[in-house]
C-alpha cells in the first residue's frame, strides 16, 4: 500500500506571550492569516484554520502541509504570530493512505476583515 505524507502544524498559544493592546493584537492576526493565504497561494499550505473552542487548551490552529517537517518548522518560524512570541508550532509527520485526502482550490483570507461577516 503507498501513503501520502503530511506535516501537520499544530499552533498553540505561548503562556509567557507578550501582552498586546487590541490593536496590536488585531494588527497580528491580520499579519498572520496575511501570511498563511500567502503559502496557500504559493501552493506550500494545503489548509489551515482554528478550532472552534479556545476553551479547550493552548492549541489555537493547525496547518497541514506536504512538505517535510524540518522545512515545516523552517517556514513557520517566520509566522508574525510566533515571531511575535504569541505561538508556538509543534510539527507532526502524518501518513495516510495514498488518494486519502484532496484538497480543492480555496481562497484563504488575508484579514480578519475578510472572516467577519458584512
Amino acid at each position: 500500500m503507498e501513503f501520502d505524507t503530511f506535516s501537520v502544524a499544530l499552533l498553540e498559544s505561548q503562556p509567557d506571550a507578550p501582552r498586546l493592546t487590541e490593536a496590536e493584537a488585531n494588527a497580528l492576526q491580520n499579519s498572520h492569516l496575511d501570511f498563511l493565504a500567502t503559502l496557500h497561494e504559493q501552493g506550500r499550505l494545503q489548509a489551515a484554520g482554528p478550532f472552534v473552542d479556545p476553551s479547550r487548551g493552548s492549541l489555537r490552529g493547525l496547518c497541514l502541509l506536504r512538505l517535510p517537517a524540518d522545512e515545516v518548522r523552517a517556514l513557520l518560524a517566520d509566522d508574525p504570530a510566533v515571531r511575535a512570541g504569541t505561538l508556538a508550532v509543534r510539527v507532526l509527520t502524518w501518513t495516510v493512505p495514498k488518494g486519502a485526502l484532496a484538497f480543492s482550490p480555496t481562497r484563504f483570507p488575508h484579514s480578519q476583515e475578510e472572516v467577519r461577516p458584512a
